[in-house]
């Protein structure tokens, strides 16, 4: 049996909450390997919602260890006021099933302040955070000056390394005209959360060398999408960390040997929330129908996504950058009912064809799709849970897709509950 990593293709926001929930039910462990609080999945079980942040999506799912990697930024008062929720729903999250590595970054509130006062003071390329502090925190962790989970754990360890901090931050918001931090009182913000947070603390790369020793099934859970890659995506359009699945082995403690597939999620059509370029965007009235149909709107922040045609060229660049073996197709029901639909296979620039999206800022505003214009289908694929069940036009979008994308198709979601899958390949079969 194959251990699995699962990331997004495209923008993020590509339904993995679902198809994590749906592959989880026969993983032993799951593993947020990246990103911090700013990348929302929703689960729907047996008709109940829950809507995840931080914590992995198998913490709603009874005998798994749900584990937070080293490479996630994870801010503590964020993450009890997500345990306190899911407690309320009656999930169970106790030391047994949920770990957090000791080695992992802080995201202090200092953090989320830095996000907006930049953001707002910033009259040039404005990025569209979510103001989170995850840019700050993954910033902070570069520069070695970040506060960790296990320094939690030593008070005169915590002044110093405050102390350190400060230095560069209170430069920082002298610059854009803030209060300095009070270094005494973050400091007992620190000691107040602590046990709290201690009680989850963990070696982690030596758990999950155990699972793996034991021949346990884990899945490496990733936020966002190929397209928002601190390396591969819109630059600077993107987040702050590494979102392919090459970053599940650094972001876990684990070696690139232990992911044996990768399971690229990928949406029938084309979202983006926030800023930066997105060539098959649409401002008509199909734009609108696609996000009205598909609910578009962002779990964590509430904006609304902006919609547009699948781009093939996008996705077939994730393929390659991300190591994808095969994708997920999700919400292809929200095509029910066009009568036509359109595909991006290539980017006009200038005088010249491309079959990649390229990294330079100014080139990614200009380029054009050029599009290949294919048969809708009248018929609902909603609920669908095998190929007979699809309208012909449906599965041709879909064979094409995947002749364009260069990657086959492994499932197909037709509805956002978990049964309503259609499995072509079994990813955790080798």
């Amino acid at each position: 049996m194959a251990n699995v990593a699962v990331v997004g293709s495209q923008w993020g926001d590509e339904g993995k909450g679902k198809l994590v929930d749906w592959l989880s039910e026969r993983a032993d462990v799951v593993v947020r390997f990246q990103g911090g609080h700013n990348a929302g999945h929703t689960l729907v079980i047996d008709g109940k919602v829950y809507k995840l942040s931080l914590l992995p999506s198998g913490i709603v799912r009874g005998g798994k260890m749900s584990v937070i990697g080293n490479g996630v930024v994870v801010d503590p008062w964020a993450l009890l006021k997500e345990i306190e929720t899911l407690k309320g729903q009656g999930v169970t999250v106790t030391p047994e099933n949920f770990k957090i590595a000791e080695n992992a970054t802080l995201i202090l509130p200092c953090h989320g302040e830095l996000d907006a006062l930049r953001e707002d003071a910033t009259t040039g390329v404005k990025i569209g955070t979510t103001r989170r502090g995850i840019g700050p925190a993954y910033e902070d962790k570069v520069a070695r000056r970040a506060i960790r989970v296990s320094d939690l754990t030593d008070e005169e360890l915590l002044k110093k390394k405050i102390a350190t901090l400060l230095t560069h931050h209170n430069a920082l918001r002298k610059g854009l005209d803030a209060e300095p931090i009070d270094g005494d009182q973050l400091l007992q913000q620190l000691l107040d959360i602590a046990p709290k947070i201690l009680e989850f603390s963990d070696i982690v790369w030596r758990r999950l060398d155990e699972a793996k020793r034991e021949r346990k099934l884990i899945l490496f859970e990733g936020a966002q999408g190929t397209m928002l890659d601190n390396d591969h995506g819109t630059y600077p359009f993107v987040t702050s960390s590494n979102t392919v699945a090459g970053q599940a082995a650094v972001g876990s403690g684990m070696g690139p040997s232990s992911i044996n597939y990768v399971l690229g999620i990928t949406k029938a059509y084309t979202t983006r929330v926030g800023e930066g370029p997105f060539p098959t965007e649409l401002f008509d009235e199909v734009g609108q129908g696609l996000g009205e149909r598909g609910r578009e709107f962002g779990v964590v922040t509430g904006r609304k996504r902006r919609c547009g045609w699948f781009d093939a060229v996008m996705v077939r660049q994730a393929v390659k950058t991300g190591g994808i073996s095969g994708i997920a197709l999700t919400k292809l029901d929200v095509l029910d009912g066009m009568d036509e639909l359109k595909v991006c296979v290539g980017y006009k620039l200038g005088d010249e064809v491309l079959d990649y999206y390229p990294s330079n800022m100014t080139d990614q505003a200009k380029v054009e799709p050029v599009y290949e214009t294919l048969e809708g289908w009248q018929d609902s694929t909603f609920g669908a849970r095998s190929w007979d069940q699809l309208p012909a036009t449906a599965v041709k979008y879909i064979r094409r897709i995947e002749e364009l994308i260069e990657a086959p198709i492994a499932l197909v979601s037709t509805s956002p509950e978990r049964e309503d899958t259609i499995l072509v390949k079994d990813p955790f079969s080798d």
